[in-house]
């Protein structure tokens, strides 16, 4: 498991800065275009939300816009902001996910190498606001063999080293667009949201963010709610989109709200590793007060997040007399419940 430390942050950025250019880009498009033009009718119709366009048979070869590490030198490991041309023929939805197929093939059989699914972290109308492209958050696989006291080459992810590699022209075959697990619920504006992520699971939310804050769309003007974001990641260095998420709270200092865990630069109130679940534990009341009022939750991350964020909710609920599988129930039948963990 994952271990994280939080610290609140709503003032400016302590972090490394690395996409000013993609925050100025949206300003100038703000200011230029209106985002209407992937709408559904009504705008929050989920009825035709594209899935599958491309399948792994037939994929769509989109090309390389940019690849840029998004962590500054303290981080632990590379996490990169990879921009992808489309054509505009994948259109999809904020909390989708695409499949990338990496070239090659498979040493144990010789097999093509199999997809693997990444989520969208851009809104439909992309970085640029063209609706021609996607964004992908992908961190490096990469393994430390002690006897080597090396990073063991051999034994590298070969989808996130190709995508990390990847240079302006770089061909990425793509399947998908998949799920609606993580859709917005658009035809409730006044919604809660708890968006909580290890790592690249903040990709969707990057994509909910940017849709309901930064762009000029009726999703954006028409949200009366409060999107609050937990964000876990071991160090200030490794925290992702840090200038958009301080750019959001300016903006909308009453519809959005930020958690950060560190799990190397604090501790928590024991004195040990503050967990990502100890900190929304610290704010139980408040998150299931708005749980009990329609908010929907998120996670996105490493599978391993869930068994101790599982663990924290039944504690909780032990305290306040509140049958766990039942509460846990209720909120699955009312949709409020999204999980996308790997």
């Amino acid at each position: 498991m994952m271990k994280l430390s939080i610290l609140l942050f709503s003032g400016s950025a302590l972090a490394f800065n690395p996409t000013p250019s993609l925050v100025q880009a949206t300003k100038r498009s703000s200011l230029s275009a209106k985002q209407d033009f992937l709408e559904a009718s009504p705008y929050h119709d989920q009825t035709n939300v594209p899935v599958n366009t491309y399948k792994n048979k037939t994929p769509h070869t989109g090309k390389v816009v940019s690849t840029k590490r998004i962590v500054g030198p303290s981080a632990t490991g590379e996490t990169c902001h990879i921009i992808i041309d489309h054509e505009a023929k994948m259109p999809y939805w904020e909390g989708q996910s695409f499949g990338v197929l990496p070239p090659g093939v498979r040493e144990k059989d010789g097999k093509p190498n199999s997809v693997r699914l990444y989520s969208i972290a851009a809104s439909r109308y992309g970085d640029d606001m063209t609706g021609q492209t996607t964004s992908l958050c992908v961190r490096r696989a990469t393994y430390w063999c002690p006897e080597l006291k090396a990073d063991d080459p051999a034994k590298k992810g070969i989808c996130s080293n190709f995508l990390c590699d990847s240079t302006p022209g770089t061909e990425i075959r793509l399947t998908g667009p998949t799920g609606k697990v993580m859709l917005l619920p658009e035809d409730k504006p006044d919604t809660d949201l708890i968006m909580v992520a290890t790592g690249t699971g903040i990709a969707p939310y990057r994509a909910f963010i940017r849709r309901l804050f930064a762009e000029d769309t009726q999703a954006a003007a028409a949200y009366k709610g409060q999107a609050w974001l937990f964000l876990g990641v071991a160090n200030s260095d490794a925290l992702l989109y840090d200038d958009e998420w301080q750019d959001a709270l300016t903006s909308h200092p009453n519809n959005f709200r930020l958690d950060y865990a560190l799990s190397r630069e604090a501790e928590n109130k024991k004195g040990g590793k503050m967990y990502i679940q100890d900190k929304v534990e610290e704010y139980a009341d408040e998150v299931f007060t708005k749980l009990d009022t329609g908010a929907h939750i998120y996670f996105c991350g490493l599978k391993g997040m869930m068994p101790g964020i599982q663990d924290m909710l039944k504690e909780v609920c032990k305290e306040k007399k509140i049958d766990y599988d039942e509460w846990l129930g209720g909120l699955k039948k009312n949709k409020q419940w999204h999980v996308e963990v790997y």
